[in-house]
């Protein structure tokens, strides 16, 4: 989770960092942001000011369970007030002995008149509004042979030509950032593992068989089942989801970036097409000022 404002110029960072605090008389930043979530114990949210291309601290916030922020107002430099060009928010780790940003950029916008609308697709954010995406997925188990336990395994890959091919569409994401699919089996989600280009196998297969899988992401759900759950199984009447994961990523469930969603047909059969749906109304946003107290 290490350095990344792409363009920025770091060397000066330290010297003209200002860390916010609440309740200070002078220039203020305040955020308005809806759909962020939790990050735990081990990581924090942290705001920037890009000024004269130099990133500067704003401070570093919590969000509780119900998506409540700890702090919402952070005082800033005369400079930073007079001179900022655009916001950035970060996601980083806690403790964190880097003063630069990371490069887990989950929002960003752009000032005007003291006011900056951020959102996931500025370009020093993730770069694109995913308004794009698209995914289709099977039910299949090839990792333990034909006609076995077939709706146990999902694989993100589109059969309509009669051969495996690509069945997601997304955009490549910056650094700091992966893709990652799950399987939603009686309310628990089970990781298909990360990936970065959806026509290529993901990271790995805790659950999946002896036998090779198709060059796609996906996982057959045979072996090592999580507490709760029996493998192999029927996953049919749940859900499939991609997700966009932090990296490093500090918790086991999905992140709150869930650009693909589906119900799996609680009749699906195994090797049938089957379509994700766009789920871009929780995607986080909101609004940055600066103003004076």
């Amino acid at each position: 989770m290490r350095k990344g404002i792409a363009g920025i110029v770091l060397g000066t960072l330290c010297a003209v960092m200002m860390v916010g605090c609440d309740g200070d008389n002078g220039p203020s930043l305040s955020l308005l942001i809806n759909g962020l979530a939790d990050l735990g114990a081990t990581a924090k949210y942290e705001g920037w000011l890009i000024v004269d291309g130099v990133p500067v601290s704003t401070g570093v916030f919590d969000v509780d369970a119900s998506g409540s922020v700890s702090s919402s107002k952070f005082g800033v430099s005369a400079e930073a007030y007079d001179r900022a060009t655009a916001f950035v928010l970060t996601i980083e780790p806690f403790p964190d002995t880097d003063p630069a940003p990371s490069d887990t950029h989950i929002l960003a916008g752009s000032f005007s008149d003291m006011m900056a609308d951020v959102s996931v697709g500025h370009p020093a954010a993730l770069g694109n509004d995913l308004s794009g995406v698209a995914g289709s997925y099977i039910l299949a188990t090839p990792t333990d042979g034909p006609a076995t336990s077939e709706n146990s395994g999902i694989w993100f890959l589109d059969l309509s030509s009669g051969s495996p091919a690509q069945g997601l569409t997304l955009p490549t994401l910056p650094a700091g950032w992966l893709y990652e699919g799950w399987a939603v089996i009686n309310g628990t989600p089970v990781s298909t593992g990360t990936f970065t280009s959806p026509t290529g196998a993901d990271d790995a297969a805790p659950h999946s068989g002896t036998a090779p899988g198709p060059p796609f992401p996906g996982e057959d759900f045979l072996v090592n089942a999580p507490a709760g759950l029996t493998f192999p199984t029927d996953i049919a009447g749940g859900k499939a989801v991609i997700s966009i994961e932090p990296s490093p990523d500090n918790s086991a469930a999905p992140f709150l970036l869930k650009p693909l969603v589906g119900d799996i047909p609680a009749g699906a059969t195994d090797h049938v097409n089957y379509a994700m749906g766009a789920n871009l109304g929780s995607l986080p946003s909101g609004t940055v000022r600066l103003f004076m107290d």
